[in-house]
């Protein structure tokens, strides 16, 4: 039996912000937005050729905005997505280049908390496809 993440909680404070910033800016894909219910609404965004997606919304958890741990995306080409980024809008650190693999950080718009919602992507050399 296969056990496959699919779907990670992202607590934010405005979503709109962050949809527009995660679409508009990172490149996701804005898969549903939905009010199921009263006081819900159920954002699943998807970074492109991802199995895995990422959820904001309103009345989903009682996470406080900002509080994601480290999140972290795998691409084929660190250049091109730090480029992407930076041409995008992102405040995307330069490429850093480590034994076990190349990367770049970035925060959403609820990051500037000391344990915000900060994203690392990695690229692996070794690996087909990164």
């Amino acid at each position: 039996m296969d056990w496959k993440l699919e779907l990670i909680f992202v607590p934010v404070s405005d979503v709109d912000r962050a949809k527009d910033f995660y679409v508009n800016q990172v490149g996701f894909n804005a898969d549903y937005d939905e009010r199921p219910g009263s006081g819900i609404r159920f954002v699943q965004l998807t970074p492109p050729g991802s199995a895995c997606s990422i959820t904001i919304g309103e009345g989903l958890n009682d996470a406080a905005p900002g509080t994601a741990p480290m999140l972290q995306m795998v691409v084929s080409d660190i250049q091109v997505a730090h480029d992407q980024l930076a041409a995008n809008g992102v405040d995307v650190s330069d490429v850093v280049v480590l034994e076990w693999g190349h990367f770049v950080y970035f925060a959403d718009p609820d990051g500037n908390k000391p344990d915000g919602n900060k994203w690392a992507v990695q690229y692996l050399p070794n690996r087909p496809n990164g």
